[in-house]
């Protein structure tokens, strides 16, 4: 049976994994073209926050898709007490960045109630 599942999960864990570098380097190019075309309508007031916004945004999703990959990689395909113990380091320095960056993209913490305007 592992002989099976083992091929799976790393085709799996690389595709997963290859999804998320494409989310990261998609949002990377439309944060880009957003702002070129905001630049040449002159439109540049706020310009800069909605590309740090539309981008910040792009890692988050992309980060959330190489944290699957590594859960697949390291619980599947190669699980002892290490590869657990660097899937541990690896979720946990991802999530710390995704958590800075969900406070650097609202202004809150995520257990402050958000305010609907």
């Amino acid at each position: 049976m592992s002989e099976i599942v083992k091929p799976f999960a790393e085709w799996c864990a690389a595709g997963v994994e290859a999804v998320g570098i494409a989310v990261i380097a998609m949002a990377t190019i439309y944060s880009l073209v957003h702002a070129l075309t905001m630049l040449v309508r002159r439109a540049s007031e706020d310009a800069f926050q909605q590309v740090r916004q539309r981008l910040g945004r792009g890692i988050l999703l992309g980060l959330e898709y190489l944290v699957a990959a590594d859960i697949i990689e390291s619980v599947a395909v190669e699980l002892s007490f290490r590869s657990v113990g660097v899937l541990a380091i690896i979720v946990l320095v991802r999530t710390f960045l995704s958590f800075t960056l969900e406070v650097e993209l609202t202004g809150k913490w995520p257990w402050q109630e958000r305010k609907e305007g």
